[in-house]
């Protein structure tokens, strides 16, 4: 009995030391005030070239989601692409046929996904490039003037697109936490405009290759020479049942596309399909473009979207397709109809000829009977960015993605000339 008083009591006492220093804590835990040993803001961050660098790549990183929501939703609304329903994959709520019919509603699957995302995406650019100019402003760095012109005309592309798709919005150029009340499309597109002609002149004409995919005046031009052949858009006036035009500009869109052609920096590719291919980097046309890499997860998956699952490794998404009127619009004889994939398919990596997932020939049809119960191979594919045998992910694949090329100031020029 002694010893197990003896143990009992040791145990007692050894509880109560022990219980002590926990009471101590919990009284403690009513004192919440943290003195952090260092903090990173945006007063002490940022200070050397390094830092700068990375936080402009930040604002280009921005760049990249954009080839998912508004490039779905750029293209998908037209006759480039429709994504049909294929047994129990690519319904997704009803929205991807709801963006190829343009029958969204404010609730609707694609409204809630693709459109407030895109909007999320591009304004969360804004908001980057609004930190990163703050920043800058108060810096000291040599290259002060150039980086802010970069960042105000990255941050003008940002501005350009949400104006494409969702007419006014709010302007907001401070990283001040306020509501800011929807502008209209015309005071968006002045701002743009305004914006890139301002920040021209600090712009250099190209870059060293290793800074390759930044952007340039030659980037600013060729947006100021969309901007103006959509003028009469951009500045229209819409109501519930009408639309007016507003000013043409195409004089404005003529002499920016002749600045870019002019400048000695571009020319056109000898095969233009080297424009779009997996090893694209060193393209002569590209003027402004995002850059994609082939490590996991930082390039593009625009082939993975059409391809079919058994096409490539990784698995593809056996998705996109085009309209039969789309693909039969080309002449046969016409080399750009071999950016779409229709008959017997083919392995990316072993060249064999590919079987669907009953074991059948992988045969790829021109037109779609019916889009909402779309069989496995039904619909011809885009290829215009060919994929990377072996790519570490689906989103591995290292072409990059050109908004604007020398080719397409020629046509802005043509189609201004013609008005």
């Amino acid at each position: 009995m002694t010893t197990f008083l003896k143990k009992s009591l040791r145990r007692v006492t050894l509880g109560a030391l022990l219980l002590v220093p926990a009471l101590t804590l919990i009284q403690a835990c009513t004192n919440l005030t943290e003195v952090p040993k260092d903090a990173l803001t945006p007063d002490n961050a940022f200070k050397t070239d390094l830092e700068v660098l990375a936080g402009v790549a930040s604002v280009y990183a921005g760049l990249r989601p954009t080839l998912w929501g508004y490039y779905n939703l750029s293209e998908i609304t037209t006759d480039e692409l429709l994504v049909p329903t294929r047994g129990n994959d690519w319904y997704d709520n009803g929205r991807w046929l709801e963006i190829h019919r343009q029958q969204w509603t404010e609730n609707s699957g694609s409204a809630l996904d693709d459109m407030n995302g895109t909007w999320n995406d591009l304004f969360s650019g804004v908001a980057k490039a609004n930190l990163m100019i703050e920043v800058m402003n108060k810096s000291s760095s040599a290259t002060k003037d150039q980086t802010i012109a970069e960042l105000r005309t990255l941050r003008a592309w940002y501005y350009y697109m949400l104006m494409d798709f969702f007419g006014g919005v709010p302007l907001v150029t401070t990283t001040e936490l306020a509501k800011h009340e929807r502008v209209s499309r015309d005071s968006i597109f002045r701002f743009v405009e305004a914006e890139l002609k301002a920040s021209s002149a600090a712009l250099p004409p190209s870059w060293p290759s290793s800074f390759r995919g930044r952007v340039t005046k030659g980037s600013a031009d060729a947006i100021l020479a969309s901007l103006y052949l959509n003028a009469q858009v951009f500045t229209g006036t819409v109501t519930a049942n009408s639309f007016t035009k507003g000013t043409a500009r195409w004089t404005d869109a003529i002499a920016a596309a002749d600045r870019v052609i002019n400048s000695g920096v571009y020319s056109l590719a000898t095969d233009w399909k080297k424009n779009f291919s997996i090893d694209n980097q060193g393209s002569p046309e590209h003027i402004f473009w995002i850059s994609e890499s082939s490590a996991a997860d930082l390039g593009m998956s625009l082939a993975m979207r059409g391809l079919h699952y058994n096409q490539l490794s990784p698995e593809p998404w056996n998705g996109f397709a085009t309209i039969a009127d789309t693909y039969n619009a080309f002449d046969p004889n016409d080399d750009r109809r071999s950016i779409f994939l229709v008959g017997q398919q083919y392995s990316y990596n072993t060249g064999a000829a590919v079987k669907d997932r009953q074991g059948n020939p992988l045969i790829f049809t021109v037109g779609i009977v019916d889009a909402t119960k779309a069989a496995e191979n039904e619909g011809a594919r885009l290829m215009k960015f060919p994929p990377l045998p072996g790519a570490a992910t689906g989103n591995s694949h290292p072409n990059n993605y050109p908004f604007f090329r020398l080719a397409e100031m020629y046509l802005i020029k043509a189609e201004a000339l013609n008005e």
